[in-house]
């Protein structure tokens, strides 16, 4: 697994959100983003993450910067997830973990006390130019969107 590092180019994906409409990183150039990685939609710890994600768009979109969750779970299940919980930002579905891969994000990890393949809860952010200005592996879901926001200045 290879964690991507502060100054690299943010590689490009294409995954398709809730609605099963594409988005694709490079459409978002001239704009930062912050992509966070949760391992399954609907459970507590990436309920509370994605619902701090929503209380913060203000700010977050007041600085300018769009927010991307990427998960495996399907559209459908994203579809019930964003609804459920009032989410208004776009959930993507990447079932064969290849923009995980390609973010760092997938790998091995401590759960329960056994080793095990999976999600690495972490969050990337780009700036306008395409380039990783942050990015932040192995973190809580609970705080961690406070971090995000001191980390840009927006505390």
């Amino acid at each position: 697994m290879t964690r991507l590092e502060p100054g690299t180019a943010a590689p490009d994906f294409t995954l398709v959100d809730q609605d099963e409409t594409p988005v694709r990183l490079g459409e978002l150039r001239g704009t930062p983003v912050i992509i966070f990685f949760y391992p399954a939609a609907m459970t507590p710890g990436c309920t509370t993450e994605a619902c701090d994600f929503r209380d913060s768009l203000g700010p977050l979109h007041a600085a300018g910067y769009t927010v991307l969750g990427i998960s495996r779970d399907d559209p459908a299940t994203l579809r019930r997830f964003r609804e459920r919980d009032g989410l208004t930002y776009p959930l993507l579905s990447d079932p064969d973990h290849a923009v995980h891969d390609a973010y760092g994000a997938w790998g091995e990890k401590m759960n329960y006390g056994k080793v095990v393949e999976g999600v690495i809860r972490s969050t990337v952010v780009v700036d306008a130019g395409g380039v990783v200005s942050h990015a932040l592996y192995n973190v809580k879901a609970t705080g961690h969107v406070a971090r995000v926001r001191s980390l840009l200045g927006l505390a």
